[in-house]
């Protein structure tokens, strides 16, 4: 019998990265030859990130494409990283399938497994005959809320407005629209018939004919209508429409960008034969009720598998371990904001003096952009002060970090990986969300799973140090709370385990491409 081979296919970043690639090296380890694509410029972060990744590419082979720019310019300019993706990448990945295949019989690609952000990817395999599945990095809830924006549009959650949106399409099918203006008249656009066939286009993005062959006309107004709190449905937590997440940036047109390409993957999503979440009914038992055919197989995370994470941005400080070896049991705050988090000079400096108000030890990653504005002079003082309990580095081996027995609790920006490693672990958390789905990750932990605590603002929308402060000790004093944590780390650790939810669905998802 052929060696399956997979070929995966994360969006180029680093939240997007490490869960696909833990994916991957788990396929490995049940036969799979994995060849793992990144960009080219990514790829040489990764590589260049850890001198251990010698190992990992004798398990997984690590390969790369351009994503068309030029490694000089700007990959945190979304928008021209999002148009010089969409327009590159798709040959250049259909190319690279050619090239393996055409070596080798033997090896030819078998599955693509595709980021649920790079909806070209899975048609591409598509076009080349290959099953495919599409990859969550995120809360099943979150992409739950993706599938349902035309839902929203159609009960007036989000504004919709000209001849692309679904709704008009809807009644432009219909022969509804407006002879003078070419959109939807107001009596037609709230009509049950389209909330009905918006409803069963979420449910069933493959029911719909008459969006066949028209993703590129699906263009949504992105803004609600106004801020209000949401279920998806009466058994899901509540979503406040103004942390919806492409609308978390100050600059609209990367909020349409953002936007664009989320229902640009509604289209495409409805070509993959699997979808798979990085999360477990036990997490989140309401979205995969809403959406049965998400198959959750998480949690996806090195220390379920009692391994080292890969696929690091930045090189990893270890050293630091040996400094919580140093610390007593359960007292140390590590502080950690994932790879975009970036704070003006006040924020950061208030953060700084909240830890140093706490009098514990800590342990926070800084990165070498995490702020434009703190000055040299401030961060050397700052350093002085707390140099008998205070460590600062560059960026941390987390999994390892968040295992560590002096880690008493995770002050964290609330990304999906982040939130999975704390779980994983049974850190409580106190929540600090950036951007993105970050917000809504924030009410998991606090509102549904009750495992941590929020901060809240002052009137200029800065966190201060006494919040800091006060915020820690109530943690840190709530015994409730971190038995809960406890709690579900026991339950989720269940999960993967032979005999498990997602250890089951794991299993069907590797007999389904073996076959």
């Amino acid at each position: 019998m052929e060696t399956p081979h997979v070929l995966a296919i994360p969006y180029p970043a680093q939240g997007h990265v490490i869960p696909l690639l833990e994916l991957a090296q788990c396929l490995v380890r049940h036969g799979f030859k994995v060849t793992f694509v990144n960009t080219e410029f990514n790829h040489k972060r990764v590589m260049n990130a850890s001198p251990e990744n010698e190992i990992l590419t004798n398990l997984v082979n690590l390969v790369s494409i351009p994503d068309g720019l030029e490694p000089w310019e700007d990959r945190s300019d979304l928008i021209k990283l999002a148009d010089s993706i969409s327009e590159v990448m798709p040959g250049k990945l259909e190319e690279l399938i050619e090239k393996i295949n055409g070596s080798d019989n033997k090896k030819k690609i078998t599955c693509v497994i595709a980021d649920g952000s790079l909806g070209w990817a899975l048609e591409v395999a598509v076009k080349m005959g290959i099953r495919r599945a599409a990859f969550c990095p995120a809360a099943a809830a979150i992409w739950a809320l993706q599938l349902s924006i035309p839902e929203l549009i159609a009960d007036g959650i989000i504004e919709s407005y000209g001849l692309g949106t679904l709704v008009d399409l809807l009644t432009a099918a219909a022969g509804e629209l407006d002879p003078v203006s070419g959109n939807a008249p107001d009596s037609v656009r709230e009509t049950a018939s389209v909330r009905k066939t918006a409803s069963s286009i979420r449910s069933n993005p493959n029911s719909s004919p008459l969006l066949s062959g028209r993703s590129s006309k699906l263009k949504y107004s992105r803004t609600p209508v106004n801020n209000r709190m949401i279920q998806l449905s009466p058994s899901m937590p509540l979503m406040s429409t103004e942390n919806f997440p492409w609308i978390c940036f100050h600059d609209e047109n990367i909020n349409k960008c953002c936007f664009d390409l989320w229902t640009r993957n509604i289209e495409a999503v409805k070509f993959a034969d699997r979808l798979v979440c990085n999360s477990s009914y036990e997490l989140e038992a309401a979205a995969f009720g809403l959406f049965p055919n998400f198959l959750p197989i998480g949690s996806l995370s090195a220390s379920n598998r009692l391994g080292k994470s890969s696929g690091h941005f930045w090189p990893e400080d270890s050293t630091c371990l040996e400094w919580l070896d140093q610390q007593p049991g359960h007292s140390v705050i590590y502080v950690a904001f994932g790879s975009f988090t970036v704070f003006d000079q006040i924020q950061f400096q208030e953060l700084a003096m909240g830890l140093e108000l706490t009098n514990r030890p800590f342990l926070w990653v800084v990165r070498p952009d995490t702020t434009k504005e703190a000055s040299d002079a401030y961060l050397t003082e700052f350093k002085e002060r707390v140099a008998t309990r205070g460590r600062m580095i560059g960026w941390a081996p987390q999994d390892k970090v968040l295992g560590h027995p002096s880690v008493a609790c995770f002050l964290s920006h609330c990304g999906w990986n982040s939130t999975i490693e704390g779980i994983s672990n049974g850190i409580p958390f106190l929540c600090w969300p950036y951007f993105a789905d970050q917000f809504f990750n924030q009410s998991y932990i606090c509102d549904v799973w009750k495992v941590g605590l929020g901060f809240k603002k002052d009137e200029g929308g800065i966190i201060r140090r006494e919040e800091i402060k006060d915020k820690v000790e109530q943690l840190l004093a709530n015994e409730a709370l971190k038995s809960r944590a406890l709690h579900l780390k026991e339950v989720t650790a269940k999960t993967v385990q032979e005999g498990g939810t997602s250890s089951n669905n794991l299993n069907n998802l590797i007999k389904w491409m073996k076959e």
